[in-house]
């Protein structure tokens, strides 16, 4: 029987017991961000690879649950990955500081399993520097229509750019084939 999904309330929840002064959405963006950039720790490691303060205060079995959920969608062949973030009821500037965090936890997952952003294609590299202003921005959204079509558009981008960022550096990760002559 497979365990359910970390949800982001439950996630909090226990990062908030733990004072790891990191929320539930800029842990999962560090995690996705360390898992596209080759991060080799497993599902009960991955914590103290991201370098967190006190890496044993988050329950291990949430702690795996949400590594092996994160593992699956990026695996995805139908890209069902999501980044996991406040849903739709949540006020805009929640849902926008939320994404900020997440983009913020990417780009230090990424650069903690060492990625090499000279290697990447322009795609790529433009990828992450959006992703970068994201990070560094301070969103400031009113409750209004035009400015939820633009979040779910941001959040989208993201979410896109994840997947093609993963399927690029996947790539780079397989094994090459020998030529024959």
């Amino acid at each position: 029987m497979t365990e359910s999904v970390p949800s982001l309330a439950e996630l909090d929840r226990a990062l908030r017991e733990a004072r790891s002064g990191i929320g539930a959405g800029e842990l999962h963006g560090s995690l996705t961000g360390y898992l596209c950039a080759g991060g080799r720790a497993g599902s009960q490691e991955w914590l103290q690879a991201l370098q967190l303060d006190d890496p044993g205060a988050l329950p291990a079995q949430l702690a795996g649950r949400l590594y092996e959920d994160c593992r699956r969608q990026l695996d995805d062949p139908d890209f069902g990955f999501q980044p996991l973030l406040p849903d739709e009821d949540a006020p805009l500037a929640e849902r926008a500081e939320a994404l900020v965090a997440w983009c913020r936890g990417f780009l230090g997952g990424a650069g903690l399993a060492g990625l090499d952003a000279r290697s990447l294609s322009d795609d790529a590299d433009e990828i992450l520097r959006d992703f970068a202003g994201i990070a560094g921005s301070q969103l400031d959204y009113a409750d209004d229509e035009e400015d939820e079509a633009a979040l779910a558009e941001v959040q989208e981008f993201v979410r896109i750019g994840v997947l093609l960022l993963q399927r690029e550096l996947a790539g780079a990760r397989a094994p090459r084939a020998k030529r024959l002559h």
